[in-house]
């Protein structure tokens, strides 16, 4: 079996039929759904809460595609006066697919480089913005911490939550034992860290020593490095770019 035929991975909380499995296969690629992660909707007070408040704020943040569809469940059009903001480009893509405005999207996508795009304005600092962050309950301190650091009043609240899922682990282990797989992608630090607990150290490190790892931005990669892994990059942090990449590493292995 050429490198180039070899299916593909998919350890983002989706079906088989879900967004990055479709991207792959539009490519000619095979896919294996590997979900490593769930997501599960929280009936958050905290949430409900905050967004009964909106008007009090001068911006909201989305980091997720997930935290977008929890929002406009609730909230499906957004309030006049409010800005938004997205950590990167797919989730502004939803944003503005659902008709809500997007005012701000960093180059990168990462909680980083949004924190660097609040400070070269510098309106955090002058007005002590008021921000509600819509959050996984999985999510790093770093884009709050960050904002705060900078004069921001900063509301997090947990809009849903990040699981473990029940993956086949019997045709899973089987996979890595014949060989043949292409490339693992990863969308998420959180399904790297749930793949290498559910596989085992092991079967893990045998895994990504045959098929690379294909992460969808630097923090996913950071995790990735941590755990003795390289990861490739995908030239954009979208699922389109991460399946375009994917294709590419398996066309230049051919």
């Amino acid at each position: 079996m050429s490198a180039s035929m070899r299916p593909v991975v998919v350890t983002r909380a989706e079906g088989s039929d879900g967004p990055l499995s479709r991207e792959l296969r539009d490519l000619g690629l095979t896919v294996l759904s590997w979900p490593a992660v769930a997501v599960v909707r929280t009936d958050s007070a905290a949430l409900e809460q905050a967004l009964g408040e909106l008007s009090s704020f001068d911006w909201i943040i989305f980091a997720s595609r997930h935290a977008v569809a929890a929002v406009l469940e609730r909230q499906p059009r957004a309030p006049a006066g409010l800005c938004v903001a997205a950590v990167g480009r797919a989730t502004a893509q939803v944003l503005r697919q659902r008709g809500w405005p997007v005012h701000r999207v960093p180059e990168e996508a990462s909680a980083a480089a949004l924190i660097a795009a609040f400070a070269a304005d510098g309106s955090t600092a002058k007005a002590g913005l008021r921000v509600l962050y819509p959050a996984s309950s999985r999510a790093l301190p770093t884009l709050a911490a960050g904002l705060r650091q900078l004069g921001a009043v900063v509301t997090q609240v947990e809009a849903y939550r990040t699981e473990a899922a029940a993956l086949d682990l019997t045709e899973c282990h089987a996979w890595i034992e014949r060989g043949g797989i292409g490339a693992v992608t990863f969308a998420s630090p959180s399904a790297v860290s749930e793949l290498a607990q559910a596989l085992g150290a092991a079967d893990f490190q045998r895994l990504l020593g045959e098929a690379p790892a294909v992460a969808i931005g630097r923090t996913t990669a950071a995790e990735l490095n941590a755990r003795g892994q390289q990861a490739v990059v995908a030239e954009s942090a979208t699922l389109h770019g991460l399946a375009l990449t994917t294709l590419r590493l398996l066309q230049k292995r051919a």
